[in-house]
């Protein structure tokens, strides 16, 4: 029959409005689905923590903190009593590394240099170290995810690592709106994101792992008092999870306290 076939115009104008519209929907689903929430904190409870400690890496595991600090001729592993801050067992790094992150991965800590390109692997009970292992980066912050070992390096990439070779086994980029966000420093696994300070800032990013992408922000500003700034504090740094209890706590380098907080959303 002739005239019931529409002309081919007709089916380009109506493909492409329906395009429009897809691409459209698409677009704004993209725009939400990348919009990180803001957070600000409340102060649940705070704790003493050793003013001379300049922080690099925190963990928390059955009761105890474990804490690296840094500073040639000042690094040390740590193990921290939290309610009194009392210092419990050390070991003190040969002047020659300056320390950075750690995180525990079964019996054993694991601990960064800065710039040195080596880490080094202590039993978790003695602090006897049982091995070093080298990358090509600058060590910065570390945790672990239950599969792999995550690292940062300063820079807007966080690299995988195999818990048992240390090896790198893949790496993602971190950014938010397609920006990327640089300066990822102490990091800290919790519930299936990365929680990741930001150098030199009172921010905490937090990263979805399978795609980079910075679903959340937290302020972290006015933590401190004044009466606490009486004397030198360096930056914010530092942020450990207790799973069992669904506690966080975070501090800072040379900070006299350490604070448990929760998370309250912005609207």
């Amino acid at each position: 029959m002739f005239g019931v076939r529409p002309s081919l115009c007709v089916i380009h104008a109506v493909l492409a409005a329906l395009l429009c519209v897809l691409l459209f929907i698409g677009c704004s689903d993209t725009k939400n689905s990348e919009k990180a929430i803001d957070y600000t904190y409340e102060v649940v409870k705070t704790y003493r923590h050793e003013p001379n400690a300049f922080t690099q890496g925190l963990v928390f595991e059955n009761g105890f903190l474990y804490e690296g600090t840094g500073l040639n001729g000042s690094s040390t592993l740590r193990k921290v009593e939290l309610e009194t801050g009392k210092i419990l067992q050390m070991h003190n790094l040969p002047a020659k590394f300056f320390g950075e992150g750690i995180t525990i991965y079964s019996d054993r800590i694991i601990q960064l240099t800065y710039k040195s390109n080596v880490g080094f692997v202590y039993n978790k009970n003695s602090f006897e170290l049982l091995q070093s292992f080298n990358y090509p980066t600058e060590g910065w912050g570390i945790t672990y995810d239950g599969k792999r070992i995550i690292m940062s390096d300063g820079t807007s990439t966080l690299y995988f690592l195999d818990p048992e070779t240390l090896k790198r086994t893949g790496h993602i980029k971190v950014h938010g709106n397609h920006v990327p966000v640089s300066g990822l420093n102490e990091l800290e696994y919790i519930k299936g994101q990365i929680f990741a300070n930001v150098w030199p800032t009172e921010r905490i990013a937090i990263i979805a792992p399978q795609t980079g992408m910075v679903i959340g922000w937290i302020n972290m500003g006015g933590l401190l008092s004044p009466q606490d700034r009486v004397r030198f504090v360096d930056v914010f740094n530092g942020i450990a999870y207790d799973a069992i209890n669904d506690r966080l706590f975070v501090t800072g380098k040379f900070w006299p306290k350490l604070f448990e907080i929760k998370l309250v959303p912005l609207k």
